[in-house]
């Protein structure tokens, strides 16, 4: 959701597909996404609850997960009908989605630009099919380099690190790249890396190098920074549980 929102903002035409339920929180996010411009023909309803995370900003910005229910986006999959449009994209980012290799081999061999949030979805059981692999150091808890190289060696064809302040990495097996934050006085980092994702793929969409597309991830990134959720919105209506 966010790298779709995050696209728009940057004058690049996008598409969401995944599902949301039949409940106040799914309409929430129909509504949010079309507002800001992006394609929801792909957007399904399934019967549960609309996935929701419950963050903590603290004083310095930084977001914190408490607790998070994927609800009927967890084992989402698209079906032939959304992989047929998909595969008429020029790039496809994917977040949550277990058991995405098939997707990715798909669009691959129709020479979509294919790119996957590695540190939602980890462990991930291999990184075939991914032109890019975006993961991240916080989340999975190990150093940037070592990460880098496991996703290399899994199968993607460039990995491409966020370290929160301390920047970024990437590396093709070959060549290590690395790229500092863009400095910011930070409001909420909820989003960052997803605002990382839409500027580096924008750039490297348009012919970026890695050095390029990285300089315009962090700049993304801290435009992020400076605001409270994952892209400037009016809030909406408190959930339930704001009180417990």
């Amino acid at each position: 959701v966010n790298v779709a929102v995050q696209l728009t903002r940057l004058d690049r035409s996008a598409l969401y597909f995944g599902a949301i339920g039949a409940d106040a929180a799914g309409e929430q996010v129909r509504e949010a996404l079309a507002g800001a411009g992006v394609d929801v023909g792909g957007l399904i309803v399934l019967p549960g609850q609309t996935s929701t995370s419950r963050i903590r900003v603290s004083a310095d910005g930084v977001r914190h997960f408490e607790s998070e229910d994927f609800g009927v986006c967890d084992g989402f999959l698209p079906d032939d009908e959304a992989l047929e449009r998909i595969a008429r994209c020029s790039a496809a980012h994917i977040g949550l989605m277990p058991g995405a290799e098939p997707v990715r081999r798909y669009l691959a061999e129709r020479g979509v630009v294919v790119s996957q949030d590695c540190g939602v979805t980890l462990p991930v059981e291999n990184y075939e099919w991914m032109e890019i692999a975006f993961c991240s150091e916080e989340a999975a808890g190990r150093p940037a380099e070592r990460i880098a190289q496991d996703a290399v060696a899994g199968g993607a064809r460039l990995a491409v690190v966020t370290r929160g302040a301390q920047g970024s990495l990437a590396f093709d097996g070959e060549k290590w790249w690395r790229a500092a934050a863009e400095p910011v006085e930070v409001v909420d980092t909820t989003g960052a890396g997803d605002a990382f994702a839409a500027g580096f793929l924008d750039a490297w969409l348009d012919g970026a190098d890695v050095v390029q597309a990285m300089a315009a991830g962090s700049k993304h990134a801290a435009l992020a920074c400076g605001h409270m959720g994952g892209w400037p919105q009016e809030p909406g209506p408190a959930p339930a549980w704001l009180d417990e």
